[in-house]
């Protein structure tokens, strides 16, 4: 355990040191300044709390339908949401689902014990991961109810290693661990957990939320026009490598590229090499003339969700570096989608490959054969369009099934 302690204490020290020349950290470090003083002037000790933590903004989402349904259902109780990374506070410190929003202290011992006697929550949510040493002991110290949601394990983890004991004891904290899938809940039987339930994943209702809500983006809609829309989602370098051979093969189809960083080089060379012509769309307005351009690269934030909602079909870029960005948004308005090919890690993406409506690719040349048979035959694009909508459709459902154990144990 001091090993662990000791390494918080120098991941905390060296954040600080590095805090004047990097942005991210500056703003971890500032962010959790006078924190304890902070928490106890905004939460009364009257205050109800439900405490849910999301590690950054993804698990954010996948928590947001917990975190929505339970502020209808269960008004008695005010929420308190944590991050532990600036992308996911900095981003959603505004939000207004949660009563208070909060970065998570560092996890010594001494900061558990403060950050819990100034939050007094009356149950503890945390999302998908994120396995705090102390924060859990102290939550167990203090019979707090505590639950993890959307879990997902696998034989490789720490809890499943000869080492791995004092990981195991921190899972002892849960009521109940609400995992994604069977395999989950096998793994944890196997080290003697029997407190787990098959909830699946809440990034389904999220998505479904999402879908039911969009609204079409006007400027998207007029540069679609009367043809078919090709939408690439959260790109990098080598997504864009493969797509803009694509582009330039498929005139007549428009395109829409959102790098999931605004990187200056990479948005001019997609100005530059796309033959058709392409156009920012921060620079478009109401009186917008697009004539035959092909690519509108949303230089944005906030709207992709609802431009699949425009599309034919989707690449979710990220596949070519530690893993593929979110790919639900996209099927759950029917969308067949490629992306690079490390995706392994994400279950929803190995069960659409498996079903037809998703396919990794490697080259522009495979990019190209995938598209091909989806833009020439109706039919095929009517199967895999179903295939992932019906995919998304039967998986809803996770949120309910947490809250109603949650609130009926």
């Amino acid at each position: 355990m001091w090993i662990y302690d000791l390494a918080i204490s120098l991941y905390a020290g060296l954040i600080r040191m590095v805090a004047p020349w990097h942005g991210k950290a500056r703003l971890w470090s500032e962010g959790r300044r006078d924190i304890f003083r902070r928490l106890r002037a905004a939460i009364a000790p009257s205050d109800r709390i439900v405490w849910v933590h999301a590690a950054s903004l993804g698990e954010f989402e996948q928590g947001r339908p917990i975190i929505e349904r339970l502020r209808h259902e269960h008004p008695e109780y005010k929420i308190l949401l944590t991050f532990f990374s600036p992308s996911g506070y900095e981003i959603r410190k505004n939000y207004s689902g949660a009563d208070y929003v909060f970065y998570l202290p560092a996890d010594t011992p001494s900061n558990a014990r403060r950050f819990l006697d100034a939050a007094h929550p009356e149950i503890a949510i945390f999302i998908k991961y994120e396995f705090w040493i102390n924060l859990l002991t102290e939550l167990r110290r203090r019979s707090v109810r505590s639950y993890i949601v959307s879990a997902i394990f696998r034989r490789n983890s720490v809890f499943f290693r000869p080492y791995g004991a004092m990981w195991r004891r921190a899972l002892e904290t849960f009521d109940t661990l609400f995992v994604q899938n069977v395999e989950s809940k096998r793994l944890l039987s196997e080290i003697g957990f029997d407190n787990v339930v098959v909830a699946g994943d809440t990034r389904f209702d999220r998505v479904a939320e999402i879908a039911a809500a969009a609204k079409r983006v006007e400027i998207v809609e007029r540069f679609r026009g009367n043809g078919r829309l090709f939408v690439a989602g959260s790109t990098w370098g080598p997504d864009e490598e493969i797509l803009l051979p694509l582009i330039n093969a498929n005139p007549e189809v428009r395109f829409v590229v959102a790098p999931h960083e605004m990187d200056e080089g990479r948005i001019e060379r997609l100005l530059h090499e796309t033959k058709g012509g392409a156009v920012r769309y921060t620079q478009c307005d109401a009186a917008a003339d697009f004539g035959k351009t092909q690519l509108l690269i949303l230089d944005t934030v906030g709207i992709l969700s609802s431009v699949y909602g425009s599309a034919a079909w989707a690449y979710i870029g990220g596949g070519f570096g530690i893993g593929i960005h979110n790919t639900l948004e996209a099927a759950t308005f029917g969308l067949p989608i490629a992306f690079g090919p490390n995706y392994s890690k994400f279950k929803e993406a190995r069960d659409m490959v498996s079903l037809g409506c998703a396919t990794p690719v490697h080259t522009a040349e495979e990019l190209s054969a995938w598209f091909a048979p989806l833009r020439d035959d109706e039919e095929a694009l009517r199967r895999a369009s179903r295939a992932a909508k019906d995919y998304t459709a039967h998986n809803q459902g996770a949120t309910g099934i947490i809250l109603r154990s949650i609130f009926n144990s």
